[in-house]
């Protein structure tokens, strides 16, 4: 009897560590997602603002209609993104559209002191400050939520309940936009 009572106790004990085990990666798991909500929530906004700035850039610019174009593509393609990859894609993609919008602004002083328009900068400039910040918690939720789905013995867990690793959020507008001059054709 006292065997009996041994094994049911090593098999509770057990349960009990995979019952943990589990819990853990399903409250890592939720971080990223709450994570992934505040980068969706920025992102739309910013999404948001881009046709109110073209809108305003429109007035000043007309002829300039490929660069005011190739904005909108991008900011379509931008809100039609699932994944963080092809967010990260299409967002490197509207950060690059967006840079020729405001180097074409340059040519344009009326267009430089709409006050109209200094807002909308403003408001996209803190946007995307609160775009990377969201970027980085949601970075770090991924990164632990993976560490954990990969260490030993959540590993022997995580691939029977389906627990994915996850896509970084990662941002184009580093490195590469730098080396990748913007391409302004005022003719």
């Amino acid at each position: 009897m006292t065997t009996v009572w041994i094994i049911l106790g090593v098999l509770v004990l057990i349960a009990g560590f995979i019952i943990t085990i589990y819990n853990r990666l399903v409250g890592l798991r939720q971080t990223c997602n709450q994570a992934w909500s505040d980068i969706e929530v920025q992102l739309k906004q910013r999404q948001d603002l881009v046709p109110q700035l073209v809108n305003t850039v429109k007035g000043y610019a007309k002829h300039e209609k490929e660069t005011l174009n190739e904005v909108i593509q991008a900011r379509n393609t931008a809100v039609a993104a699932g994944t963080p990859n092809t967010q990260a894609v299409a967002e490197g993609m509207l950060t690059q559209a967006l840079g020729k919008l405001f180097a074409l602004a340059e040519a344009y002083p009326d267009l430089k002191a709409n006050e109209n328009f200094l807002q909308l900068q403003d408001q996209l400039a803190d946007v995307e400050n609160k775009i990377a910040a969201a970027r980085r918690f949601y970075n770090n939720a991924t990164q632990e939520y993976n560490t954990a789905r990969e260490q030993f013995p959540a590993n022997l867990i995580a691939g029977p309940f389906n627990f994915e690793a996850r896509e970084f959020f990662e941002a184009l507008e580093g490195r590469e936009a730098l080396e990748s001059p913007v391409e302004v054709d005022f003719s």
